[in-house]
């Protein structure tokens, strides 16, 4: 058997493989942007009904080499996950199995310290302001921890999963630390974090300039943050397809 029959066979043999293959698809592509930090962040993907059993990523390892059989398959609700010889990111473990144990509507969580969300996090008025269309899908769909209490151990972790109570809130600008996002899938969830970080880097950049914003009222933002939330097209989706089949042409071990 060829070494390319042997892996094709290994990979068929894993569970959940094309929820594993979006998920590495996303590593890479988030490491691309350089929206990832080092080896510190971590996504995650909820692959049973009740929402605890999950993929994520293995401790330790950098975005832009993750493989679909890298990532790790645990269970939030098993106590002795942290006790395996493959245990996560204890950040990892804190901050996204709490998510998946206590808020069931966050299916995929997706957690970095892109640049321009962070800058916003950093500021003491961590709201996203509707200035362009970017920025109105937002509108009233995220929430702003202003409580950082340290790295996200299992008390912090628990912490910022309660303020996820609202299902219309998606983003979680978390003051002084990043981001964190969550979503339906793998696409949903990919889709919202990279627009989001172009919104921030807008405002960001519109600061700069020193000058007045051109803030649209609360009607027009949430008539935008609502026609996307009702969009007729899967266009989330289809970013991500458009990001594998890309990898795919580079021939990306990413699948593997």
């Amino acid at each position: 058997m060829s070494v390319t029959q042997l892996s094709e066979r290994n990979r068929s043999n894993l569970p959940f493989q094309e929820e594993r293959a979006d998920l590495a698809a996303a590593f890479r592509w988030t490491a691309r942007l350089n929206m990832h930090e080092a080896v510190a962040n971590h996504f995650s993907l909820a692959v049973n009904e009740k929402g605890t059993q999950l993929l994520i990523n293995p401790n330790q390892m950098h975005f832009s080499r993750i493989r679909a059989c890298d990532l790790l398959l645990i269970d939030a609700d098993d106590p002795e996950t942290m006790n395996r010889p493959d245990a996560p990111d204890p950040t990892a473990w804190g901050l996204h199995g709490a998510i998946h144990r206590n808020c069931p509507h966050a299916h995929c969580v997706m957690h970095v310290h892109s640049v321009h969300a962070t800058v916003l996090a950093s500021l003491a008025d961590s709201r996203l302001p509707p200035i362009d269309q970017n920025s109105a899908m937002f509108f009233n769909r995220v929430v702003v921890d202003e409580h950082y209490g340290g790295l996200a151990f299992e008390e912090e972790g628990e912490r910022c999963s309660r303020l996820f109570a609202d299902p219309k809130a998606k983003v979680m600008v978390m003051g002084n630390h990043g981001v964190l996002v969550i979503g339906d899938t793998v696409g949903d969830t990919f889709d919202r974090l990279y627009y989001f970080e172009r919104a921030c880097e807008t405002y960001i950049k519109a600061l700069w300039t020193g000058r007045p914003l051109r803030v649209l009222s609360d009607a027009v933002a949430e008539t935008v943050a609502s026609q996307m939330d009702d969009y007729p097209v899967n266009s989330a989706g289809r970013h991500l397809q458009e990001l594998r089949l890309i990898l795919d042409e580079e021939g990306s071990n990413y699948n593997a």
